[in-house]
């Protein structure tokens, strides 16, 4: 159960910590004076969206602390276990720090976590039912929440929509290939025409770039053998060639090394430079003479090379790049190839996550009906018991006849009522006022909280709409759904305020700079005070006084009696 709230520097609250107790409290005070910010720093701290409105002016960060007792709830202290979050005293600190530049950060036992984290766990801890809820009641999708909620189905749910999650993800693969597969029919064959040209042609056994350099060389080839046999002659054929000129200077110098024997070095090269003339002249006439025209292999290059440009512009590639162009194609007729295979597989795929379905929304679509004949009756007799002598509640069920899987099963869920004795049952949008749309949203949310295992209930104006004796028997409701919780009730109704085992009050304080909200718990005698307020407004009269007193006896007569 919640044992403490404590809050910082949020909106109008300055700073408030409230103990709180097993049972039922209630929470009262003027309009305005500050109810809704407390169920909001409530919210806030189980993992709502914050933004810096929420910090009070002037402050940095706004702060709200819950403390638990987990020691009733084994699964809440064992899911902090499991994540390293348990504490040895069978408590729980869960925090929530709001900026004023709209950053926030949770914790849990002081360790740092995600909303998403802090989600998990406080929806196992509390659970609030707004003053709206009877709004909501009107959508399809949270009747049928509050009846699969009624009937246990969680566990089920998530079988069956991790199925459809599965077997959605392989049909819409399924469709796509098989869209792709028909496309590739009509492109396959141009592909392999296009593969098997370029296949005919060994590739392999070509390269574009040796082949260009030859076809160069022997376009050139009378060049090459003209001017080569040239440079042999300047270089060392002739008289006075290069190697001649070199000779004779080598000879020169070398006379002169008994004067200057300093130039032994300039020897030494020169003598070098003869001998890679020499060696050069070598090379380049053993070159030319093994050079021969062939007009046959100049042509059938030619006629390579111009093979090689016709398919590459054909293809679009550079002629380099053919052969890679030959292996794309391979890769992308495998694929088509293997999109058949591919099809299958998903089938198959598709078949298992649809057999797997079938079974379990079957066994959920039993389980709603036997549950929705339980919660009608129940929710019928609450409605009785709340001013609707007549009223009737009845869950229509309507399975659609396809096996196509569906999120949440194959089942409709709609509400039905017939407030007057001989009308049919009409939905709830056609036939409800708003008081008693009120009334019969109470009558499911007290219905459907009773078999809940969360520790602590808030229940926020659910009351509004009603009051007289229909209030006092709201009242007792909640006072009953306290016995093995906490309750945390906020309401304008004396009547329901009488039945609480702890009465909260909640204050609007105005200093020279700022406005604050403060809440403190209330003595016997001021909750006479509080209830007197409550039943007859500002001026307080003897009879208000007496009948709050009245109220209040005949609560603790009650209590204990039941205690």
């Amino acid at each position: 159960m919640l044992r403490n709230l404590t809050i910082l520097d949020l909106a109008i609250v300055k700073n408030l910590q409230l103990d709180l107790t097993q049972g039922m409290s209630v929470l009262t005070g003027e309009t305005g004076a500050g109810k809704s910010i407390l169920l909001t720093a409530v919210t806030l701290a189980l993992g709502e969206r914050a933004t810096p409105d929420y910090v009070r002016p002037n402050c940095t960060r706004a702060e709200v602390n819950l403390e638990f007792d987990l020691t009733a709830l084994p699964s809440a202290a064992e899911w902090l276990q499991e994540n390293a979050f348990d504490e040895e005293n069978h408590s729980c600190l869960i925090r929530r720090v709001i900026n004023s530049d709209g950053r926030s950060k949770a914790y849990i036992n002081n360790r740092p976590v995600t909303l998403q984290t802090l989600q998990r766990l406080t929806s196992q801890l509390v659970e609030i039912q707004g003053q709206h809820a009877h709004l909501k009641l009107l959508e399809n999708d949270e009747q049928r929440r509050l009846l699969d909620n009624y009937a246990k189905n969680t566990t089920l749910l998530a079988e069956i929509n991790s199925c459809y999650t599965n077997w959605q993800q392989a049909q819409h693969q399924l469709e796509q290939f098989k869209a792709k597969r028909l496309e590739d029919t009509q492109r396959e064959a141009f592909l392999r025409y296009q593969f098997e040209e370029l296949e005919t042609l060994n590739l392999d056994q070509f390269d574009y770039n040796e082949l260009s350099d030859t076809h160069r060389k022997l376009a050139n080839l009378e060049q090459i053998l003209s001017t080569g046999q040239e440079q042999i002659e300047v270089i060392y054929d002739q008289d006075k060639s290069i190697h001649a000129r070199l000779k004779n200077s080598v000879k020169s110098i070398s006379s002169l090394l008994q004067f200057a024997p300093e130039l032994t070095s300039v020897t030494t090269l020169l003598t070098e430079a003869q001998i890679q003339i020499e060696e050069a002249v070598y090379e380049l006439r053993h070159f030319l003479e093994n050079q021969e025209a062939d007009p046959i292999e100049f042509q059938e290059i030619e006629a390579q090379l111009a093979v090689l440009q016709a398919l590459s512009r054909k293809h679009q590639v550079k002629p380099e790049e053919l052969l890679g162009r030959k292996q794309h194609l391979k890769n992308e007729l495998a694929q088509i190839s293997n999109s058949a295979d591919r099809i299958t597989e998903l089938e198959k795929l598709t078949n298992h996550w649809q057999e797997m379905f079938i079974p379990l929304a079957e066994k959920l679509s039993t389980q709603r009906k036997s549950s929705a004949l339980i919660l009608q009756e129940h929710i019928s007799k609450m409605m009785k018991e709340l001013g609707m002598p007549n009223g009737e509640f009845i869950i229509e069920i309507h399975s659609q006849a396809s096996n196509t899987p569906r999120f949440n099963g194959y089942d409709d869920v709609l509400f039905l009522i017939s407030a007057n004795v001989g009308l049919p049952p009409k939905p709830l949008s056609k036939v409800a006022s708003g008081g008693e749309l009120s009334r019969i949203s109470l009558a499911i949310q007290v219905t459907t909280a009773s078999d809940k295992t969360t520790p602590t209930l808030i229940f926020d104006e659910v009351d509004s709409g009603i009051g007289g004796g229909i209030a006092e028997i709201v009242g007792q409701k909640m006072r009953e759904l306290s016995k093995n919780r906490q309750v945390l009730c906020v309401t304008h109704l004396p009547q329901v305020a009488a039945q609480a085992h702890q009465h909260l009050f909640v204050q609007k304080e105005h200093h020279s700079d700022m406005t604050a909200s403060r809440v403190f718990l209330l003595s016997d005698e001021q909750r006479i005070t509080e209830t007197a307020r409550m039943l007859g407004g500002v001026d307080l009269t003897e009879k208000t006084v007496a009948h709050a007193k009245e109220m209040l006896f005949k609560n603790k007569i009650v209590k204990s009696k039941s205690n």
